[in-house]
């Protein structure tokens, strides 16, 4: 559903409340007067059958009978109520409820029934949308709405705050009034029977007055809509987040090494990492995140400069920094002199800029200008202790006023109590983000850069690795259905490689001997030495039951090895169930570093992989990174650089290192497989020796969910992020008979996208972007090519030339979050106008748009490119040039 109807929510025309009430502090009598003493300005009723009128406003037995439409209901009612209510609602044509009761899932199961029965009655009623229930309420400040009972509304702000727990909401409210914080919006989601935090953070994303957002997330519901919510609004505006329950441990048991490492928070963090969010581990740093994300500046980048009027403070903020692995910024020797020009020659004469503890606030806001303007600087931060000559108040005001002047973040310190309360007092006012301690002023700032940091980090383009498969797809399929046909859900080594095997990932082909007899025979048919392992789908770690022989040098050896691998393994369970020993080539470990990789199925976020120090100490050291599939070249090599043994992979003190190429590809390829596959409950090769001329598979194990066939979904439904969307490739042919493909964009596209716009004359690009475009920047291309393929296609038309693939043209569907309405844009290079290629992308655009159930595209182009405009008459759209004297605005309704 997610935005559909919210304004009825956050912008309502009139409002009702259902419960209200003429007893004091109760819910009811609470929430009817914040509405109105918040000087909510549109129509405002009261709904209960003991009275005829409250606070001044008229009160109705039932929202039936008010004598015009409500937009938004506020249900204060006890929990068995609301069902009939909901009802009422419904069929009043009321668009937007919040839930405020009380007693529903959180209290078992008589109260899940309760809601179920909401949910049940609201799906009869079109387009109607709940907030809650067991929620504190909304407020939206720039519309004048407070429909909650919280003690009082926050000022009006640019910072969203959404939480899962009311009882924060109360405690954030408090801590904003102190502090001067305003708010845009503060929700209280409740239990999210209908809007959920996807549908918010798309609803804030396209709201003016929200510039950044704030969750407080305990759990996530429909991993894939809150993902692309997040990844679209982190695209420019940061979100942070505070999730509860770090050290929850899994519901389900693992059955191998992944399951057993992949925790539920690890899994989590990883996909707020993969979708641009900063993460806060601490309940107080959600305050100073608040505080610093209100004052609306962003930094370029990590360099802080500390400017102190004393040495220790410095230093301590110094410290902070560094352990935080912050940057301190390296001032210029242009800045070094304009200070040395006009500072005491005590002064630091480097970063920390200690200006000494007679500074006056001249020469505090000296030093600010000129540091601000030094290049190297990112941000400041002013650590003031009040000493017997020392200003506070003024040097304050001396900050303030400098930052007027600067776009960079400045952030304050003003140490002390009675003495620096007036200062921060006007920090406050001026919306300049102020701590008690300089820690807590480098660890908000760390937060802020460390969104920066994973933007730039999102959206650096990666190398094209091609990962081109040579088998057909439906031969794949048809090994998965052959081992799906097997009696058990854990897989055995062999059957495990074989799938391996089909994507091309790299085995150690293992042999299965039934006896001694057997495996000696495959021993000399393989060559000395070999590994035997036990093969039994009870055992998960192996060598836990003395089930690996390695190294195995002779005939005589092998048959003693079988023995003590089966009376091992009969020793530690008499019932255990063996198949076999396999028998495969030893392989020598050096030079080498055995890795463990693997894909786990999460019950929120899907399949999640993983690499990190694989062998027998896997769980032990659990140096682990784990990422969401799809993975491209860029995101594989990121974890692997996580890892702390990443400088061993590279060669570490004059080593060799391992082909990280190749240990990138298998990790693409593992994220085809478990996209392909949603029955793969949980996959681990390990160890997978890498060496600097390749890798192996030396073991692995997969543990299948065949429920998941019961209930097929439809294809990708597992993933949180969808995939590369390969059925949309498809091959044309421009009127001239030059052939081209026509695929969607790859983040690794992005140099040849800026080529071909960078190769279009000044006319092209004014037609297709409306203004002069001076330079094709990494910026501007990361907009069309890191896209998410749920939400929004850019096709390229593809050509050969030389030998080299070149882009001709581009096409764009942007659809709105609802996939109701979407925009279209298509740009042809100056070469190939005229060939039928605008008609070949529009065409198939519009062929998509429809299969994606789009009700309107929308189109805009310039009154003299001819071209396009007869594409668009020909297709039926509407041409309005009449409110634009240099555009026309082409609209197509679609069936």
């Amino acid at each position: 559903m997610s935005v559909y109807n919210l304004n009825a929510i956050f912008r309502p025309k009139s409002v009702a409340i259902i419960g209200a009430s003429s007893k004091e502090a109760s819910v009811g009598n609470t929430v009817l007067k914040n509405v109105r003493n918040d000087g909510f300005p549109g129509h405002i009723f009261a709904v209960n059958p003991k009275y005829d009128e409250l606070e001044g406003h008229p009160c109705f037995p039932s929202i039936g009978e008010i004598p015009e439409r409500i937009d938004l209901a506020i249900i204060c009612t006890p929990a068995a109520t609301v069902p009939d209510l909901i009802r009422q609602c419904g069929e009043a044509g009321v668009r937007g409820i919040i839930i405020l009761s009380a007693g529903f899932r959180e209290i078992g199961a008589e109260g899940k029934k309760l809601e179920e029965d909401i949910a049940k009655v609201a799906a009869k009623f079109r387009g109607l949308r709940i907030v809650g229930p067991n929620c504190l309420g909304v407020m939206a400040t720039h519309s004048a709405l407070n429909a909650s009972f919280a003690a009082a509304a926050p000022d009006k702000g640019k910072v969203a705050f959404i939480s899962q727990s009311g009882a924060l909401c109360t405690a954030v409210l408090d801590w904003a009034f102190q502090e001067q914080i305003g708010f845009s919006y503060f929700v209280s989601v409740g239990n999210m029977l209908d809007v959920d935090l996807g549908d918010l953070i798309d609803y804030f994303a396209n709201d003016p007055w929200t510039e950044s957002i704030l969750l407080y997330v305990e759990s996530v519901k429909e991993a894939r809509k809150f993902m692309s919510a997040c990844r679209s609004f982190a695209r420019n505006k940061p979100i942070i987040v505070y999730k509860a329950g770090r050290f929850a441990k899994s519901a389900q048991a693992a059955a191998s090494h992944t399951g057993a490492m992949a925790g539920v928070d690890s899994v989590y963090q990883a996909a707020f990492d993969r979708a641009g969010i900063v993460r806060v581990n601490e309940i107080s740093d959600i305050f100073d995140c608040t505080a610093l994300l209100a004052r609306r500046k962003l930094p370029r980048g990590g360099r802080l400069a500390i400017v102190t009027n004393a040495g220790g403070p410095g230093v301590m903020a110094t410290d902070s920094l560094l352990a935080r692995n912050g940057e301190l910024a390296e001032i210029s020797d242009s800045t070094r002199e304009q200070l040395n020009a006009f500072l005491p020659s005590a002064w630091s004469h480097g970063n920390p800029i200690d200006i000494l503890g007679d500074a006056d606030p001249e020469r505090l806001a000296k030093t600010m200008e000129i540091v601000q303007a030094d290049p190297n600087v990112d941000a400041i931060l002013v650590v003031f202790s009040p000493q017997a000559m020392s200003q506070p108040t003024a040097a304050a005001q001396a900050v303030v006023e400098v930052s007027k002047k600067t776009t960079k973040p400045i952030l304050t310190s003003w140490m002390g109590g009675k003495a620096t309360h007036e200062g921060v007092t006007l920090f406050n006012a001026a919306k300049i983000p102020t701590y008690r301690a300089p820690e807590e002023a480098v660890k908000a700032f760390m937060y802020l850069v460390s969104f920066v940091r994973t933007h730039d980090v999102l959206y650096e383009t990666p190398r094209d690795i091609p990962v081109g498969f040579t088998l057909e797809r439906s031969r794949m399929h048809t090994i998965f259905e052959s081992l799906l046909g097997e009696a058990s859900d854990t897989l055995s080594e062999i059957q495990s490689k074989t799938l391996l095997d089909a994507y091309e990932i790299p085995v150690a082909k293992p042999l299965l001997a039934r006896d001694a007899d057997e495996a000696v025979v495959l021993a000399k048919r393989i060559g000395f030495p070999v590994a035997m392992k036990l093969v039994s789908p009870q055992i998960t770690h192996k060598t836990d039951v003395g089930g690996v022989e390695l190294g195995v040098p002779t005939e005589e050896k092998v048959r003693k090895a079988f023995e003590r691998i089966v009376h091992s393994a009969k020793s530690f369970s008499p019932d255990i169930r063996i198949d076999g020993i396999s028998v495969q080539r030893m392989i020598s470990h050096a030079p080498g570093v055995e890795l463990i990789i693997g894909a786990r199925r999460d019950p929120v976020f899907g399949p999640v992989l993983m690499v990190g120090a694989g062998g027998t100490s896997a769980e032990l050291f659990r140096d682990t990174a784990l990422e969401l599939p799809p993975v491209n070249e860029r995101l594989a090599r990121r974890m692997l650089e996580s890892l702390r043994i990443w400088p061993l992979l590279k060669g570490y003190r004059g080593g060799p290192g391992i082909d990280i190429d190749k240990l990138i590809e298998i990790l693409i390829r593992m994220s085809y497989l478990v996209a392909d596959f949603p029955e793969i409950k949980e996959l681990d090769i390990n160890p997978l020796l890498a060496t600097p001329h390749g890798v192996v598979a030396l073991d692995a194990r997969v543990v299948l969910d065949r429920t998941v066939r019961l209930n097929p979904p439809r294809r990708f439904a597992h993933l949180a992020i969808r995939p590369y969307p390969e059925e949309f490739v498809r091959p044309a042919t421009m009127s001239d008979g030059t052939p081209c493909t026509i695929r969607p964009i790859k983040p690794e596209d992005e140099p040849t996208w800026r080529k071909f716009h960078a190769g279009c004359s000044q006319k092209t690009l004014w037609f297709r972007f409306r203004s002069f475009v001076k330079e094709i920047t990494h910026d501007m291309a990361t907009r069309f090519c890191f896209i998410d393929y749920d939400r929004e296609l850019t096709f390229v038309a593809e050509i050969e030339q030389d030998g080299q693939p070149k882009i001709v043209g581009v096409a764009n569907i942007m659809a709105d979050a609802d996939r109701v309405d979407a925009e279209f844009a298509v740009i042809i290079g100056d070469a190939h106008q005229g060939l039928g290629l605008g008609s070949i992308l529009t065409d198939y655009c519009l062929e998509i748009c429809c299969d994606w159930g789009i009700k309107t595209v929308l189109a805009e182009t310039s009154p003299d490119n001819q071209r396009m405009l007869a594409i668009f008459q020909e297709r039926g759209f509407k041409l309005d040039s009449k409110s634009s004297s240099d555009a026309v605005l082409c609209r197509k309704d679609l069936k």
